[in-house]
């Protein structure tokens, strides 16, 4: 995995839209297990609707993570297909414990102002190209644009 400042560089590069603000809230706030740093950012700022985005591949094996439940009970979720995950994803114990709270896709707008829990799951074309990899695109494009797949 990359560095926090790689991934915070990387991240800053590509959030083009006006809406998407990247910022280095988890080391303002010394947190750096996400459960953690979604209750203090809901904390920290209680007039914005948050929704946390992730891979499928982390959907699949978030129930080995530190506090894992808190972060369903936080902010909506929402899940974003991946090649080959779709299968370990929706089968996976967090996907069985939170079936209840999962959110058609027709209803996506609407996910930043459910209760949570609620989570999406997004299928769509699905591309192989590994983050690495992007990144190391963006490095070699001189970081001076977006780089697609």
């Amino acid at each position: 995995m990359a560095s926090y400042t790689q991934r915070l560089e990387s991240a800053r590069a590509v959030a083009t839209d006006p809406r998407v603000r990247v910022c280095d809230f988890e080391r303002q706030v010394g947190a750096t297990r996400t459960a953690r740093v979604l209750r203090k950012l809901t904390r920290a700022d209680r007039e914005r609707r948050f929704v946390w985005l992730m891979g499928a591949d982390n959907l699949a094996q978030i129930a080995r993570w530190q506090d894992w439940r808190s972060i369903f009970a936080t902010v909506p979720i929402a899940v974003y297909d991946r090649p080959s995950y779709s299968g370990p994803a929706l089968t996976s114990v967090a996907a069985r414990r939170f079936a209840r709270d999962r959110v058609n896709a027709a209803e996506a707008e609407a996910l930043a102002d459910r209760q949570p829990p609620a989570w999406i799951f997004f299928r769509g074309r699905l591309d192989a190209t590994s983050a690495t990899e992007i990144r190391a695109r963006w490095r070699r494009a001189g970081k001076k644009e977006q780089i697609a797949p």
